[in-house]
């Protein structure tokens, strides 16, 4: 069912701000660990565990991007929406030299689709790829009814991922404002950190908007513009 796996390079389709080196905030270590794994340096597993808008997404197609540029085939998959439909949608993705895996907690206690995982976890494994893992738990708070695969997932190398403070929302508004050649007023930034929602996939939506906003007016992003657009939603 190829309408259900995308096809395009990962390193052509990840938006340029999905990129290793553009996560803000990682526990030490973490980057060089999925570096690694990009360019095939170790073998076996890694799982990434973290409440949602921790950029768990964003480090599975920064590794896939990475990978990708180092010559080496990489595949995204992510599982939510697919419940009941797993082995389909992995068919062929064993080629993968290595292989992103989102949303595992989104077809955990599906019995079919965990048998799935589980085979092509082996398959992979057996032939020397490695496999990269994201999910809101740990293997062990997933919920899994195959105690094979949590077994699996148990053996990967596992980190979790920070919830962003303060300095690190703002150190990520000003990387997307640069990377878009925007320039975010130091006071403009503080007005917004402490009246937009703390979760991060809301604060990165409304920079969207902003963005938006900003280039059809051809207004830099100061005090009083952001109160011009964002009146109604924001005190």
């Amino acid at each position: 069912m190829a309408d259900l796996v995308p096809q395009l390079p990962l390193a052509l389709r990840a938006p340029p701000e999905q990129r290793l080196s553009r996560y803000v905030g990682p526990p030490v270590g973490l980057l060089e660990a999925l570096r690694a794994l990009a360019a095939g340096d170790v073998r076996g597993g890694l799982f990434l565990q973290g409440v949602p808008a921790t950029g768990k997404t964003h480090l599975l197609l920064g590794t896939c991007a990475e990978a990708e540029l180092a010559g080496r085939r990489a595949s995204y998959l992510a599982l939510r929406g697919l419940r009941s439909r797993v082995r389909a949608a992995v068919e062929g993705l064993d080629q993968a030299d290595l292989l992103a895996l989102d949303d595992l907690d989104a077809v955990a206690g599906e019995r079919d689709d965990e048998i799935a995982l589980f085979d092509l976890h082996n398959r992979l494994r057996d032939a020397g790829r490695t496999l990269l893992y994201a999910a809101a738990d740990g293997p062990d708070a997933l919920g899994l009814v195959l105690p094979d695969l949590r077994s699996r997932l148990a053996q990967c190398a596992r980190w979790t991922l920070p919830v962003l403070d303060d300095d690190g929302r703002a150190e990520l508004l000003r990387q997307r404002a640069a990377a878009r050649g925007l320039e975010f007023d130091e006071a403009a930034l503080d007005w917004l950190l402490r009246r937009a929602s703390r979760d991060v996939g809301s604060l990165t939506a409304l920079f969207e908007r902003l963005d938006r906003a900003s280039l059809a007016a051809q207004r830099r992003l100061t005090v009083p513009f952001l109160r011009q657009v964002l009146e109604i939603d924001l005190p």
